[in-house]
């Protein structure tokens, strides 16, 4: 098993969708990923809380046996985000944003993470992204993930940051954005070609693509019954990919395959329940059975 450093944000969020509605729980993008992670493989988180951050929360994500050295709390308020979701669900309605602590984090990286075995930067300003990447040892993998505001903003350093990432995972306006283009084939020719070996790109219920230079491949979204609340189910899929792969220590492209399908699964328990209520007490032996079930849902026979 190795070792899966993440840097990003640990925040309170309040949340409407048409099942319902939360208030102040637990969310943040390293947060999903962190707890998706680990029921693959050792993770150690790099975020800022403020002094209002619940002990609760912090009692749960250690006993997820998540490495918190380098959480950090700060005096002042914890990262807060607010949204709402209609009966469409592929996407968020921000309704509120306060950035507090986070506004002025600076990820330090505690001497004892700085040789992981693979890192992801979370949606955080690339130029700190690059930051990280020097205060640490090149790992074998390095992931990212980013968002409209820096694709927009800081264009140049995104891109200086793709220079040393082997995997950057988006969802398709995001793809559409960066690559300057409506069709996400000429999107990934563009991306592949500054750096990176391969581009996922989330597409929320119509599934997944992953495009390298040899080859394209496709996953479903999982069918389910109920959606209760997709916020996360992005990050989750990331530590799902992150997680497996790090647990393997393999980075071939049927191990690329099959940490895809296991993001895919990972978010797909996230969004039955609200916040990480499902992922609270999921049984890796579901894990297992859902992973086999997305087998099933794409197999078909070949031409006889």
């Amino acid at each position: 098993m190795g070792r899966l450093l993440v840097v990003g944000s640990v925040a309170l969020d309040t949340v409407r969708t048409p099942f319902g509605e939360v208030q102040e729980v637990l969310g943040g993008s390293a947060t999903y990923f962190s707890v998706a992670a680990s029921y693959f493989t050792n993770v150690e988180l790099i975020a800022v809380v403020g002094q209002d951050f619940p002990e609760q929360h912090v009692a749960f994500l250690k006993s997820r046996q998540i490495d918190l050295a380098g959480l950090e709390r700060r005096p002042g308020e914890t990262f807060r985000w607010k949204g709402e979701y209609t009966y469409q669900l592929n996407e968020a309605r921000t309704l509120d944003t306060r950035l507090n602590v986070f506004e002025t984090f600076r990820p330090k990286i505690p001497e004892r993470y700085r040789s992981p075995d693979m890192l992801f930067l979370g949606n955080i300003d690339p130029e700190l992204q690059l930051d990280v990447l020097k205060q640490v040892e090149r790992p074998s993998l390095v992931a990212c993930d980013t968002m409209n505001f820096w694709i927009e903003g800081k264009r140049e350093a995104l891109w200086r940051v793709l220079e040393h990432v082997d995997v950057l995972i988006i969802n398709d306006g995001e793809a559409r954005l960066l690559g300057q283009d409506s069709n996400l084939v000429q999107v990934a020719k563009t991306v592949l070609a500054k750096g990176p070996k391969h581009l996922i790109i989330k597409r929320g219920e119509y599934g997944v693509l992953m495009f390298n230079e040899k080859q394209a491949f496709g996953a479903p979204a999982y069918p389910l019954e109920q959606v209760k609340d997709p916020t996360g189910a992005g990050d989750t899929f990331a530590g799902g990919f992150m997680g497996y792969l790090s647990a393997t220590g393999n980075d071939s492209d049927a191990a690329i395959r099959q940490a895809i399908i296991f993001g895919s699964v990972m978010a797909s328990f996230t969004v039955e329940a609200f916040s990480l209520d499902r992922l609270r007490n999921l049984d890796y032996k579901e894990i297992e059975a859902r992973f086999r079930e997305f087998k099933r849902l794409t197999h078909f026979e070949d031409l006889t």
